[in-house]
């Protein structure tokens, strides 16, 4: 029997040897690239970084605490809604920490890709299937605007003098778009599962999944409380800490205006896919509280000043926590 020569035995395929310097190239590349994204953010709106930082810089220090007190509990009610859609119970402390982390990344990609990612992987590390977590981020996409409606329909029972804010209703053309973007989304659902067959079974999966799991949170009061009390809630937490910064900036609106203001601003431009609601909600927002009758720079600076605090001010905290949950695979 004769030998092969050392050239013709058969060799491990090439992506077997070099899969573990691949893997760790991988896990580098995730750790690094949420601080190559605020990298480029930061220099791409690095005007409104530092005129919202001057403006803080000399405000009324006697409100900033209240308002970076309210952005905190901002991070610990998302982890109470997150909790509430989901029927496993999940760890408080990382629970928190990927919200803090998922805001960050949420303030990078629009629609709030960026959390739901971060979210979705959080949630499958610590045992949850993958048709079960993203049936969580279907209910809690369903349950915020839904929760926010809901607020925003009875806050004028018991704050009447809010309603002198007729100028956010929206118009005609406004209503057409939004009916027409919505039975585009439709209509392109309904031609994928029609053309694509592959597709019907992965999504029937899913909505039988999703349905099943909301019938049994929704027989759990605590779940309950979480989910549709934690989204009531948030949107009224975000526009206390606007009301917060506007106090020690000089505006010279009640909170239940401001609340009011957030409310309908943000339900009416939160349909525009922007990172975070920055852009569409913040000129909504300037326009709500000028209809009140706010100055224009200091509804402006308002807003410049919510948005230094809110998302750049833990940006780089958050891209920071966000690469630690990577690298130790939380993620």
């Amino acid at each position: 029997m004769s030998l092969l020569p050392l050239d013709d035995l058969p060799r491990a395929p090439a992506a077997l040897v070099r899969s573990p310097s691949v893997a760790r190239l991988a896990r580098r590349t995730l750790t690094l690239l949420p601080l190559l994204l605020l990298s480029i953010w930061a220099v791409a709106d690095w005007h409104a970084v530092r005129d919202g930082a001057a403006r803080l810089a000399s405000a009324d220090p006697r409100w900033l605490p209240a308002g970076i007190l309210l952005t905190g509990l901002g991070w610990v009610n998302a982890a109470w809604v997150r909790q509430g859609a989901v029927p496993e119970r999940l760890p408080a402390g990382p629970l928190v920490a990927s919200q803090f982390a998922a805001g960050a990344a949420n303030h990078v990609l629009p629609a709030s890709i960026g959390a739901h990612a971060v979210t979705l992987r959080f949630l499958q590390a610590h045992g949850v299937s993958f048709a079960r977590a993203t049936a969580s981020l279907a209910l809690y996409s369903l349950v915020k605007p839904i929760a926010k409606t809901l607020v925003l329909l009875v806050f004028p029972v018991f704050f009447p003098g809010v309603l002198m804010l007729g100028q956010l209703v929206p118009d005609d053309r406004t209503l057409i778009l939004i009916a027409a973007t919505a039975g585009a989304g439709v209509t392109v659902g309904c031609v994928l599962m029609t053309v694509v067959r592959p597709l019907r079974r992965p999504v029937f999966d899913f909505v039988r999944t999703a349905l099943t799991d909301a019938r049994i949170l929704h027989t759990r009061p605590s779940r309950v409380l979480a989910l549709w009390g934690g989204a009531a809630v948030s949107p009224v937490l975000q526009a206390s800490t606007i009301a917060a910064v506007g106090a020690s900036l000089g505006l010279q609106l009640s909170w239940a205006q401001v609340v009011f203001a957030f409310l309908a601003a943000s339900t009416a431009a939160g349909a525009v896919p922007a990172p975070g609601g920055i852009g569409p909600v913040d000129a909504a927002m300037v326009f709500a509280l000028v209809g009140y009758g706010a100055p224009m720079d200091v509804a402006t600076a308002t807003l410049i000043g919510y948005r230094v605090m809110t998302v750049w001010l833990p940006l780089l905290p958050g891209m920071l926590v966000l690469t630690a949950l990577v690298h130790r695979k939380a993620l």
